[in-house]
C-alpha cells in the first residue's frame, strides 16, 4: 500500500452562460453558480470542496489543498496530522508537527526538553536561558561556566 501525499492548486473559475454546466465532485449535482472551483481535475461547488477535519471552505481559506490517505485537507490540518517538525536539539527525537515546541534560533525543542543542560532545571515564564556552544543553559550555569574561563559575565 502506498499512500501518496499531494499538494494541489484550486482554481476559481467563471460559469460561462452558453456552456453546458458541470457536475460538482462533492454532491453529484450540477453547478449552477456564477464561480466554480477545480481541483483534483474535477469541479465543485464553492460550498462543497471542504477540508475533511476542520469543514472548512477551500476556495476561501488559500489556492491550494493537500491530499493523503483520500482526504482532503487544508495546509494546517495536513501538517497536524501528518507534517514533522524536526527532531529535537536536546533529546534527538521526533518531533510531530502538532505539538508544542520550544524555539532558540534555528533549535527546536520538545517542551519537556527546554531545561538546562547541566543541571536540569526547567525554565518558567520569564526566566533567562542562554545558548553557549548549542547548550541551553541557566543563568546560574552560565556564569559559573564564564567564572570557569576566566572572566565574568558584565552585570549592569
Amino acid at each position: 500500500l502506498v499512500i501518496v501525499d499531494q499538494k494541489v492548486c484550486i482554481q476559481m473559475l467563471s460559469v460561462q452562460p452558453d456552456t453546458k454546466p458541470k457536475g460538482c465532485a462533492g454532491c453529484n449535482r450540477k453547478i449552477k453558480d456564477r464561480y466554480l472551483l477545480k481541483a483534483l481535475d474535477k469541479y465543485w461547488h464553492e460550498d462543497c470542496l471542504k477540508c475533511a477535519c476542520c469543514d472548512c471552505r477551500l476556495g476561501e481559506v488559500g489556492s491550494t489543498l493537500y491530499t493523503k490517505a483520500n482526504l482532503i485537507l487544508c495546509r494546517r490540518d495536513y501538517l497536524r496530522l501528518f507534517g514533522v517538525t524536526g527532531n529535537c536539539a536536546a533529546c534527538s527525537k521526533l518531533i510531530p508537527a502538532f505539538e508544542m515546541v520550544m524555539r532558540a534560533k534555528e533549535n527546536v525543542y520538545h517542551l519537556d526538553c527546554f531545561a538546562c543542560q547541566l543541571c536540569n532545571q526547567r525554565f518558567c515564564v520569564g526566566d533567562k536561558f542562554f545558548l553557549k556552544n548549542n547548550m541551553i543553559l541557566c543563568q546560574t550555569d552560565y556564569e559559573e561556566g564564564l567564572m570557569k574561563e576566566g572572566y565574568a559575565p558584565q552585570v549592569r
